[in-house]
């Protein structure tokens, strides 16, 4: 067993652990059951983060949900009371929004996302916290370069916080280095 071996393993547990957290906190917060699946509250966090009244395709292919999928989903949330239908941008599709109370489970879903991650921060000094992010940021990279298809990385996100606007967004840069790859082949021209 290599350190390279071991860090990894601790890392994997740590991701898993944080996730488990993460989803009952969320889940919580919302009021939602804790349905094993984190995609009702990523459908949520999305469309009041960055989706702007979104068709139900669009909510799919962001969570990474087969058409069917996504219209049970946003079938589930409307059953709640946590988002309507509306007409879309075509005669064939409809635009979905959050409701009031679809807003406010939006914004205590990213509330408790935020407090589980900062208390997974605590004791940590200003100093530690200075390394740890560039880190966290090579990590997200990576994540971000290896990433084939399924749910956005940044479905979950507090785009305030990780100053995507100033484009200080680790998953934001990394997209689009994988972009400007594509674009430009070695050996191409």
């Amino acid at each position: 067993m290599t350190e390279l071996d071991r860090t990894a393993n601790v890392l994997g547990a740590l991701a898993g652990t944080i996730s488990d957290q993460a989803a009952a906190a969320m889940a919580g917060a919302a009021g939602l059951p804790a349905r094993g699946s984190t995609a009702p509250l990523a459908a949520l966090s999305a469309i009041a983060e960055f989706l702007d009244s979104p068709t139900v395709d669009q909510v799919g292919q962001v969570l990474g949900l087969s058409p069917s999928g996504a219209v049970r989903l946003v079938d589930r949330l409307a059953a709640d009371g946590l988002v309507t239908r509306g007409p879309g941008p075509d005669g064939r599709t409809r635009a979905v929004t959050l409701t009031a109370d679809g807003r406010a489970a939006a914004a205590a879903v990213t509330r408790a996302r935020r407090d589980l991650l900062t208390r997974m921060l605590d004791g940590f000094a200003a100093a530690d916290l200075a390394v740890l992010e560039p880190l966290l940021g090579r990590l997200m990279r990576n994540a971000v370069l290896a990433k084939a298809g399924g749910a956005w990385i940044c479905r979950l996100c507090d785009l305030t916080a990780c100053e995507r606007s100033a484009g200080r967004c680790p998953a934001l840069t990394a997209a689009r280095e994988r972009a400007d790859r594509a674009a430009d082949p070695p050996g191409g021209d």
